[in-house]
């Protein structure tokens, strides 16, 4: 055969019971829950800061790295959410690579997925419990995320999986805003098509059970730029841009019309360090449209610790990305800064 099995993974529920929530950590995740929901809905007005690693590879490095924005967050929580950006599975463009803590706990060891799913659960549940933010992960396989959906305050469809079925249609079952991303080609209407297949009602097989679902209310877009025939990135975060998604919205009903900036990616062509001239150019636009402030609802970023990328080998060092560059500690803290005191 050319499948094996390596393991035998339990049943979320029993996950769960054995790595449970306190009822403090509930509660400030139904705090934040609401508070979040209010912003997309437009019943609060503040800017979103979806901000961390590319991928979330070592739980001290990033419990350290969430407390840091947790203090940041005691002076701009008036203008700003912040959520973690906790991403523990790695799409790969080409199935070779790191493919984040879900299938290697431990980067330079051989892939365990049942020590993955406890790992990653025990890391968010340790960063709420240290820092009081809930964070945002990556939905890559959609029936792993029973592992985490009581924890979770925002969810992503990447590019490679916004346009697979069981990925809209598992979107459709949460109570959490999800962003699904444009495609790697850039097309708007594949992101948007996403977007109305989330907020759907549906009715499909899910960890082998008949399901239906209510639809997301809170499903919306996540522009990160894309990629031509060529392999030419192809920002998509320009004013044109922007005006081009709002026109889409319109011509469709949807719900809770909204979009978040992911400022690196194709947007960067992963020049890590113009995430930040990215942002200032996101919010002039905002404040030059009030048709836009109302629909950009905030900012995806890529930081850590340490600036820059490196490699998986045993001279790593400590808070600095193994897979995409990342901006830095220093100009992370200037940039929220600069954020709090731009957003109008």
């Amino acid at each position: 055969m050319a499948m094996r099995i390596n393991a035998e993974l339990p049943l979320p529920a029993d996950l769960k019971a054995e790595y449970p929530l306190s009822e403090e950590i509930r509660k400030i995740k139904a705090e934040r829950d609401q508070e979040i929901r209010d912003i997309f809905t437009g019943k609060i007005d503040k800017f979103v800061v979806i901000v961390g690693p590319c991928s979330a590879d070592n739980e001290d490095s990033v419990c350290e790295y969430v407390e840091r924005l947790a203090k940041i967050n005691e002076k701009v929580s008036d203008r700003l959410m912040i959520i973690p950006r906790i991403y523990t599975n790695k799409p790969r463009t080409t199935g070779e690579g790191y493919k984040g803590m879900l299938h290697q706990p431990k980067p330079d060891q051989a892939p365990d997925l049942l020590a993955g799913i406890i790992a990653i659960r025990k890391m968010h549940i340790r960063a709420i419990r240290e820092s009081g933010l809930t964070g945002a992960d990556e939905m890559l396989y959609p029936e792993n995320r029973s592992y985490l959906d009581d924890i979770l305050s925002y969810e992503a469809i990447g590019a490679r999986s916004v346009e697979n079925q069981q990925h809209r249609l598992t979107a459709s079952s949460m109570d959490i805003p999800v962003g699904m991303k444009n495609p790697t080609s850039g097309d708007f209407s594949v992101m948007l098509n996403s977007v109305v297949a989330a907020q759907s009602s549906h009715s499909f097989i899910y960890r082998g059970m008949d399901v239906t679902t209510d639809g997301n209310d809170l499903a919306h877009v996540i522009l990160r730029g894309g990629v031509d025939k060529y392999g030419t990135c192809i920002p998509n975060y320009h004013y044109e841009d922007l005006m081009r998604l709002f026109n889409m919205y319109q011509e469709r009903e949807l719900k809770n019309p909204a979009a978040i900036i992911d400022a690196n990616h194709s947007n960067s062509d992963k020049q890590f360090k113009e995430q930040i001239r990215i942002v200032s150019e996101v919010l002039h636009s905002r404040r030059y449209n009030p048709e836009l402030k109302s629909l950009i609802k905030g900012v995806m970023i890529e930081s850590y610790l340490e600036e820059g990328c490196q490699k998986i080998d045993e001279n790593r060092v400590y808070g600095k990305s193994i897979t995409d560059p990342c901006l830095g500690w220093e100009d992370t803290e200037r940039l929220i800064y600069k954020i709090a005191e731009e957003y109008i």
